[in-house]
């Protein structure tokens, strides 16, 4: 066996193997059983260049979204290197083996590149992958209080609000208790580390390489930003998501998934239970995941099954390909943006 293929191992090649089953499973065998491929087509090509004005003006808005929460958390980066860096990274971590990984791995090539320090670039990229996750575990607490105050049922949405709950209650404590004091950080990363290693054991793998100091190394660059600009950065990282959010409506209302069908709060709870699941690591950008989560929620508040599937397919690709292509363009232009970081 190559050196290669030992580095992959069997694990990894396992979870590539279930990501793909899942993918064709959705594409192949469940989106075809809810709507023929064709009755989508059908749908697709009535669509007006009104909506197609509208469909582009959403992708638009939510690709200029991407840089702001960067521009937050690592002073001194600008708008269009910001937006050079997460383009491309965000196109790694879609098509790349190892998804959110490479794309951090992108990231912190990018801004090294562009001379900014490696202590700066670990703030900023911890910060803005905290409140992204922070972000995703709370849209389905408020979809589940919305849903109850319009009278619908919550029982899948509550189960994933409740883990939401869970597990962003434990997240934010652990950070305020990180950031209370030096040694209170170093505690806690003492025993993060000795977690961490100690299930990297059970995989046959070595110990990690921070322990504590590298807690409180972070405290102390976080806290200063923080305290003036964690209002920004939760505005800029709210604002990012709730843009995708406006392409998913923009795509409902412009196949002709009207609000009798499926109300706005509806279409915010199948988003926000589809936007958790993606972020589970099953398959890269959560292709497969995340269509049929949306599609089965969608149809399940009264959605016509092929305007649905035509929406969630054209939501899909704006918010997958715009950046694809965009992320290619960018990956090759990144160094013309040195000077202006």
């Amino acid at each position: 066996m190559s050196s290669g293929l030992r580095r992959i191992g069997p694990k990894r090649v396992g979870l590539g193997l279930i990501g793909f089953a899942v993918v064709v499973a959705t594409f192949v065998f469940v989106l075809p059983q809810i709507a023929d491929y064709r009755d989508v087509w059908d749908v697709v090509e009535r669509l007006s260049w009104r909506w197609l004005v509208a469909l582009a003006a959403a992708t638009a808005l939510n690709v200029t979204t991407f840089a702001p929460p960067w521009q937050v958390a690592l002073p001194g980066l600008r708008f269009l290197p910001a937006l050079t860096m997460t383009q491309a990274s965000t196109a790694l971590s879609i098509v790349a083996p190892g998804g959110v990984a490479v794309g951090m791995a992108g990231q912190v090539g990018i801004l090294r590149g562009w001379g900014f320090a490696g202590s700066l670039i670990a703030r900023a990229v911890t910060l803005t992958s905290l409140w992204n996750q922070f972000a995703n575990l709370f849209y389905p607490v408020v979809a589940v209080f919305l849903l109850a105050l319009s009278g619908q049922p919550t029982a899948v949405l509550a189960t994933a609000a409740f883990v939401g709950v869970a597990i962003l209650g434990v997240a934010v404590t652990a950070l305020g208790l990180v950031l209370y004091s030096d040694r209170m950080a170093e505690d806690i990363g003492d025993a993060a580390a000795g977690g961490a290693s100690w299930a990297l054991g059970r995989l046959r793998r070595g110990p990690v390489g921070w322990s504590g100091r590298s807690f409180e190394r972070f405290r102390r660059d976080a806290v200063d930003l923080l305290r003036r600009r964690w209002h920004l950065l939760t505005l800029a990282t709210f604002a990012g998501s709730l843009t995708v959010f406006v392409v998913l409506v923009v795509s409902l209302r412009a196949f002709g998934v009207g609000p009798a069908e499926v109300t706005l709060i509806e279409a915010f709870a199948a988003w926000s239970l589809a936007r958790l699941l993606g972020s589970i690591p099953i398959t890269p950008g959560g292709i497969g995941v995340v269509e049929l989560s949306l599609t089965g929620t969608l149809v399940g508040f009264g959605g016509a099954n092929a305007e649905v599937v035509a929406a969630v397919l054209v939501y899909r690709f704006l918010t997958m390909v715009p950046t694809l292509a965009l992320g290619l363009a960018s990956a090759a232009t990144w160094r013309h943006h040195r000077l202006s970081a």
